[in-house]
């Protein structure tokens, strides 16, 4: 089997999770899109579980690296701040989906292990990246960095759930826009 069908496979199983979360990872759907038999994915994944671990694995690197790019072509802090929610606002733009370590997170409890180990690393790249770029802006400490790190995080996710459940992406740029307003994101 090839590099080229591991790809496919990872490529359909995060679609299938930022649909319907851990559980909408399903070898025989996946297969079928993939257009492979279904027990060809256990030669590259040996379960669900190591699967969905390589997912959300892969997400989150994914993430940090366009994390990266986005305050390394960013003029300032701020500008890299105001950007960020656009990671978030891309789920909804690509056909109404939902972060996947959002749904995932509403799953957490039933996660392998190995699967919630990978979405508390997305969580933590996301917070790490906030706290570093909020930490250029200004001179608070770094216990309130950490915090308000956390709360645009949260934000952020939160306004895309609202805005999937209404099929509203324009909702989304609303909640940002209040958000910069309140402050909660700060305009530097």
């Amino acid at each position: 089997m090839s590099v080229n069908a591991r790809e496919a496979i990872l490529a359909e199983a995060k679609h299938a999770a930022q649909k319907h979360g851990y559980n909408g990872i399903n070898f025989r759907s996946i297969a079928s899109a993939v257009g492979i038999k279904n027990a060809s994915i256990y030669y590259h994944f040996d379960s669900k579980a190591s699967l969905g671990a390589a997912v959300a694995h892969r997400y989150w690197q994914d993430t940090a690296q366009h994390l990266e790019t986005i305050r390394s072509t960013s003029a300032s802090a701020g500008e890299a701040l105001k950007r960020y929610p656009a990671i978030f606002r891309q789920s909804l733009e690509d056909d109404n989906r939902l972060c996947l370590s959002s749904f995932m997170a509403a799953e957490y409890e039933d996660l392998p292990h190995d699967v919630k180990v990978e979405v508390q690393a997305f969580v933590d790249a996301n917070v790490a990246w906030l706290n570093q770029v909020l930490s250029e802006k200004g001179t608070g400490s770094s216990e309130d960095y950490k915090k308000q790190a956390l709360a645009i995080y949260t934000a952020v996710a939160g306004a895309q759930l609202i805005a999937r459940i209404h099929k509203n992406t324009e909702l989304f740029d609303e909640l940002m826009v209040t958000y910069q307003q309140t402050g909660l994101i700060p305009i530097i």
